[in-house]
């Protein structure tokens, strides 16, 4: 098993984040007696998460803490593999006392970030939230807390310094920060400094990531990766509650097995990294001012995802659709208040594009049209070599 940043260690550097322990797979046969207290990832002889907190030490506190793990089972009844999971952090944070286990589920590919509290004398998971990226949870270095009031966060070992919204540093300690002031339903910045290690000879100066809120529940992950600051600006002025909704782009594609809704997880819309927006341009809807028409795209597990957001032009509350997984015609429905819209775009060059018989367009531009929905419609694109075709019907 290889602990490796995504996206950032490749070639010679994934050789100096070989685990220090072997057997890091699951294994059906083997049950281990307790957790391990800290990850057995390193980053060369950096330990990345090592054993922290007051309770850390303590043999009682973690075989506990392992029983309440083991009895824990995810929204889809998988339980978590105990030898390749591991206590990040157990002792008292303001008084109270905290555990917080990076749980690998292999039923589910996923990583769990689970967060147990104490009443009386019996540990119980508190929280528990979804990294939605197939691979290890320790692959971050900023970990999100629940707090009574704003938001901690668990550090690893390569953070050097986290800054946070308001650009000071956020004071830690034994890798849990002081709380931070975060909207319930604001995405806010955090970036932090990283040490310079193997898998990242000169550090990094600013590793982004951004919170979508304290609103987001369970087992939504509300940190998103944002290297370049392009979430930040994408999401200026936007309610992430609005957005995480049902109807919104990131809560609006539930998870399925089989035939089957899993309203309990993670939707499959919900954001890993690479929150980002295009203009389509200003067009006048509604009646009003032209207002922007924005491409709103983000990465999940399953794929990029995109949506349409509208910013009326006197201030309004934005208006966005549902998701729609990335495809070379994309429709959307646009719930715009007294006039449900259509929307299709596509970045095809030399296509033809097709709408019903007598379809009204209210905008008709190279890669953009809006109509009126009033009832199911298919539109077409033809290319060169192929013909896309998507259906739409009003939301009910």
């Amino acid at each position: 098993m290889v602990s490796a940043r995504r996206g950032a260690v490749t070639g010679a550097a994934l050789a100096a984040l070989l685990l220090a322990a072997a057997g890091c797979g699951p294994v059906a046969e083997r049950q281990s007696a307790a957790l391990r207290v800290g990850y057995d990832s390193l980053d060369g002889t950096l330990a990345v998460w090592p054993p922290r907190g007051s309770l850390a030490g303590d043999t009682a506190t973690t075989a506990a803490i392992t029983a309440t793990v083991r009895g824990w089972r995810s929204p889809m009844d998988d339980r978590a593999h105990l030898p390749s999971s591991g206590i990040l952090f157990s002792g008292r944070v303001a008084g109270a006392p905290l555990a917080l286990v990076a749980a690998d589920v292999p039923g589910e590919s996923a990583s769990w970030l689970l967060q147990l509290d104490r009443d009386g004398q019996r540990w119980r998971v508190a929280h528990a939230t979804e990294y939605t990226d197939p691979g290890y949870l320790v692959y971050s270095d900023v970990l999100p807390v629940r707090a009574p009031t704003g938001r901690r966060y668990l550090t690893s070992a390569r953070v050097e310094r986290l800054v946070g919204p308001d650009g000071r540093t956020v004071a830690g300690t034994a890798g849990v920060t002081v709380p931070v002031d975060v909207p319930a339903c604001r995405a806010v910045e955090l970036t932090a400094t990283l040490r310079p290690t193997p898998s990242l000879p000169r550090g990094r100066a600013a590793d982004r990531v951004l919170d979508l809120g304290t609103a987001t529940e369970a087992p939504r992950y509300p940190l998103v990766r944002d290297e370049t600051g392009a979430g930040k600006r994408a999401l200026s002025g936007l309610d992430t509650c609005v957005l995480a909704g049902e109807r919104g782009p990131f809560g609006s594609a539930p998870r399925r097995v089989g035939d089957r809704d899993m309203p309990r997880s993670v939707p499959e819309s919900w954001p890993m990294a690479k929150i980002a927006t295009r203009s389509l341009g200003e067009v006048a809807l509604g009646g009003g001012e032209p207002g922007d028409l924005e491409q709103l795209t983000w990465e999940t597990p399953g794929g990029t995802m995109t949506a349409v957001l509208y910013r009326p032009a006197d201030g309004g509350a934005p208006v966005v659709s549902p998701a729609d997984r990335s495809t070379t015609l994309q429709a959307y429905h646009l719930p715009l208040p007294g006039q449900p819209l259509a929307v299709l775009t596509w970045r095809t060059r030399d296509a033809s594009f097709a709408a019903p018989p007598g379809t009204a367009r209210l905008v008709d531009r190279p890669g953009l049209v809006v109509v009126e929905q009033t009832d199911k419609q298919t539109f077409s694109l033809a290319g060169t070599e192929q013909t896309w075709y998507r259906s739409l019907s009003p939301a009910r």
